[in-house]
């Protein structure tokens, strides 16, 4: 029995997996998908052919020299010892450090930059919040085991239980999760920022500023979700794409941060956002650690710059500004708008990952290996920020990302 597992899947990260042979406890359906066998890559490759890791790793290697701006992308299902090396490779060679947030929780990020963040671990959503909010996230579909372990039904010190715990759900549509909910509020798509800003009016003391029907929610709707806010002992909203990526972006975020902000004047809140890849908080960290900034970090001048819309990869892509491209433990063939991809297709693209997809049927260079989290170790971020090593649960023939990347590191600066 191997037991205090971590799975490698979602923000949850979840610490209490235990192993027996080759059967999972407290996996969800989704953590099992990442524990199972699957098919493989099955030998280095370059132009098609296989080739040895030596041969991969130079062919590699001569084509982020000869670039003149390479993309190094992806970097949120990996460990940050690989991420490192990838922002130093970057630095080396003058390419584009990008990672996956630039396609989902980037607002996220922007507007913390300008806000700041009332944050908090799920520790204390467990053991504290009486009242837990759920806006334009679904984590019964995306986080399986979030509600059960970190949020509605999950038992805490001073919250016991379900019956303790008020769960509100805000969304575009009646999700899975809302059914778990004990109040449900359906907003209108796009309107997140003015049902912010409304309930930011009534939490101040500033009802009579606010109209009678605001993002499809009538003017008592919002005074009711205003009153279970305050009235919470310990109050936290998780928020999701839904906010990220509807009108607004990342002045929805910003609203949200300044209704915590408000709400702390009179209760106690915090604020989570809702994390797809299970170290994307990760990729972000390390970046901010060794350049400053967390993602569309450009060192084409030989210092770090950064700009959202410049530097991001899927821009960058369509524009032609990268000459190669370097994907570790990502698959933007399968998730880029058509425009990058077909750019993608134009230019020599390696790939370093365990599993075959999109994106390798058009890399120049396949580099496969060991899987994170069972076939490698190393340390991760929890969405909440929280730091966890992630074990090796079974021996493989694969190198590690750290090993490949210290290897292509290495020839690039000799």
């Amino acid at each position: 029995m191997i037991r205090d597992i971590v799975c490698t899947f979602c923000g949850n990260a979840c610490d209490d997996i235990e192993f027996e042979g080759d059967y999972g406890r407290n996996l969800c359906p989704i953590g099992e998908a990442k524990f199972a066998k699957k098919e493989r890559i099955k030998a280095p490759m370059v132009d098609g052919k296989e080739v040895s890791y030596e041969e991969a790793i130079e062919r590699a290697a001569e084509i982020l020299k000869e670039a003149k701006r390479p993309l190094l992308f992806g970097w949120s299902s990996t460990v940050n010892e690989a991420i490192r090396l990838g922002v130093l490779l970057a630095e080396k060679v003058g390419g584009i450090y990008d990672q996956c947030s630039s396609v989902c929780h980037a607002p996220t990020t922007l507007a913390m930059i300008e806000e700041g963040i009332v944050g908090g671990t799920l520790g204390q959503a467990k053991n504290r919040a009486d009242v837990v909010v759920f806006w334009g996230c679904n984590p019964v579909e995306a986080h399986p085991r979030h509600p059960t372990r970190y949020s509605v039904m999950a038992k805490g010190f001073l919250t016991r239980s379900r019956a303790e715990r008020r769960v509100v759900v805000v969304d575009v549509r009646k999700t899975p999760t809302a059914y778990l909910a004990t109040d449900f509020y359906m907003v209108e798509p796009g309107s997140d920022f003015m049902v912010f800003t409304a309930l930011r009016s009534i939490v101040n003391g500033h009802e009579e500023a606010v109209p009678e029907e605001v993002g499809g929610l009538t003017k008592n709707e919002l005074k009711s979700l205003a009153e279970i806010l305050l009235k919470a002992r310990y109050g936290l909203i998780f928020f999701g794409l839904g906010v990220t990526h509807s009108r607004g972006h990342e002045r929805n975020v910003e609203a949200v941060i300044k209704l915590v902000q408000d709400l702390n004047r009179k209760t106690r809140f915090i604020l989570q956002p809702m994390r797809g890849h299970f170290n994307v908080v990760g990729s972000g960290e390390v970046a901010a650690w060794e350049a400053g900034f967390e993602y569309a970090i450009d060192f084409s001048r030989g210092y770090a710059r950064f700009s959202p819309g410049e530097f991001t990869a899927v821009e960058a892509l369509i524009r032609g500004d990268c000459d190669a491209a370097m994907i570790v433990a990502s698959d933007p063939a399968a998730h880029f708008p058509k425009k990058a991809v077909e750019s993608l297709k134009e230019i020599p693209v390696i790939q370093i990952d365990p599993h075959p997809n999109l994106t390798t049927k058009l890399a120049d260079v396949v580099i496969p290996t060991a899987i994170v989290g069972i076939e490698a170790e190393g340390t991760i971020y929890r969405m909440d920020g929280v730091p966890l090593r992630v074990k090796k649960i079974r021996e493989s023939d694969y190198p590690s990302d750290v090993e490949i990347l210290e290897k292509i590191l290495e020839k690039v600066i000799s």
